[in-house]
C-alpha cells in the first residue's frame, strides 16, 4: 500500500487515467466492428473517417501502438474498398 502522499496521488492518477483510456479504446473498438460488420458500401464510407480518426486519437493517447494502428486502418480500408 503507499505510504507517501505522492504514491497516494499517483495511485489515484493511474486509476482515473486507467479507466479514461479503457473508456477511449471500448468505444473505437465497437466503432471498428460496427464498421467491419457493415455491408453497405455507402455507410462504409460515411464510418471509415471517424473510426481512422479514433485510433490516431488511441495512439496520441498512447493506449495503442501506431504500428498497430497502421495495420488496423489498412485492414479497414481494404474491408471498404472490397464491398
Amino acid at each position: 500500500m503507499a505510504n507517501h502522499p505522492s504514491a497516494e496521488k499517483r495511485k489515484r492518477q493511474s486509476e482515473s487515467r486507467r479507466l479514461h483510456n479503457r473508456y477511449f479504446a471500448k468505444t473505437a473498438r465497437n466503432a471498428i466492428k460496427e464498421l467491419r460488420n457493415t455491408k453497405n458500401k455507402k455507410k462504409a464510407n460515411e464510418l471509415y473517417p471517424k473510426v481512422v480518426s479514433m485510433i490516431d486519437k488511441l495512439v496520441k493517447r498512447n493506449i495503442i501502438h501506431r504500428n498497430k494502428a497502421a495495420n488496423m486502418k489498412s485492414k479497414l480500408a481494404r474491408h471498404v474498398n472490397n464491398l
